[in-house]
């Protein structure tokens, strides 16, 4: 017989549980959502700021290690042909000796005092005779040079081996470097991308900079078009340069304003901030080195801010990895960072170390 039994309602206390339960749920959604907000603009331009400033760092030594790299490739190169033209040597010593060997070898085994005593003509013996004493003093010359030539062809040889040990390191460095700014200029844009265009632009202190992220590394972003274009040109004073050099310099900088920041970039269309003080100082005929902080070794060091003179070089923060150019009352001309172009800047904004007046 079928039970017709009515199913069992839910208790008011199973009803009470369930409803807890999901008001929990809700709240803790809710709770969840807003644990986890939009970074506020503040909030970025102070990640990015970091960002920006470890991706700089990162490309002083990106720099340090491609100059290095260079001048490896250099010293390999003048190695390996060293080498080659000491082989070339040797092969020719060993040759000379073996035409002398084989002389000697079809001249005869015969005792010279038996050569003398059935020689028909011991005068032209003895003239042989001597032209042999002189052909054996010549091939111990020749065995000495083939000696010296073995020890210093191995010394060159380990030389160049351990040339190429360094350059690979260094290859394998650089590339570590490339990838560690790329990553940190991907962080900064990704960032970057949660503000508004306005909000970007005033985040990388460039009213027409929004947006803009360095995605071309050394060998990108080379327009050039934008050089040269309107600015807002702060009051510089009017103190002069102690050099004409260093007019020249500043001079050659100010005319690529507007040129944008690309890391490990020298010019003439785009750069870096190392890039572009020595740019500048190439064009007055004077030779920096790469990066910022063998520039701050470039010259006489001026730790006062107020003796600073147009066309110094300036040194900011504690491991002196950014670099500009001094250009009156209190201004640095430089290349900020990635999303900016060269432009003029309170040096209050960063942290000063010292000038440096290029000899």
């Amino acid at each position: 017989m079928a039970s017709h039994r009515r199913p069992k309602q839910p208790s008011r206390t199973r009803v009470t549980v369930l409803t807890a339960t999901a008001a929990a749920a809700v709240a803790l959604s809710a709770q969840s959502a807003s644990a986890d907000p939009q970074p506020s603009k503040t909030d970025v331009k102070t990640k990015v700021d970091k960002l920006h400033e470890e991706a700089e760092q990162a490309t002083e030594k990106y720099n340090g290690a491609k100059e290095k790299q260079e001048k490896l490739e250099k010293q390999v190169g003048e190695l390996q042909d060293k080498v080659a033209r000491g082989q070339e040597e040797l092969n020719k010593l060993r040759d000379g000796l073996g035409s002398m060997a084989t002389a000697q070898y079809r001249s005869g085994s015969i005792d010279p005092t038996l050569q003398l005593l059935l020689s028909s003509d011991p005068d032209s013996y003895l003239e042989k005779a001597s032209t042999l004493n002189q052909l054996s003093a010549k091939q111990a010359d020749t065995l000495q040079q083939i000696a010296a030539k073995q020890r210093t062809l191995r010394q060159e040889r380990a030389e160049a081996t351990g040339k190429l040990a360094d350059l690979e390191s260094t290859r394998k460095a650089l590339g570590e470097r490339k990838s560690e700014v790329q990553g940190k200029l991907a962080e900064a844009r990704d960032l970057l991308n949660t503000l508004t265009a306005k909000e970007r632009a005033e985040v990388l202190g460039e009213s027409d900079a929004a947006g803009q992220a360095d995605k071309g590394g050394a060998k990108g972003g080379t327009d050039g078009s934008r050089a040269g274009r309107s600015e807002s040109r702060p009051d510089l004073g009017k103190a002069l340069p102690t050099s004409q050099r260093a007019g020249s310099a500043l001079s050659a900088a100010q005319s690529k304003i507007g040129s944008p920041y690309v890391w490990g970039a020298t010019g003439p269309n785009s750069f870096d901030c190392s890039g572009l003080t020595s740019w500048a100082y190439a064009q007055a005929g004077v030779t920096l080195p790469r990066i910022s902080q063998d520039q701050a070794n470039a010259g006489t060091r001026i730790y006062d801010q107020g003796s600073l003179k147009p066309g110094d070089l300036v040194i900011f923060y504690g491991d002196l990895h950014h670099v500009g150019l001094y250009a009156g009352n209190g201004q640095v001309l430089h290349a900020p960072r990635s999303g900016t172009n060269v432009r003029y800047e309170p040096m209050s904004n960063m942290p000063f170390q010292f000038g440096v007046r290029v000899g």
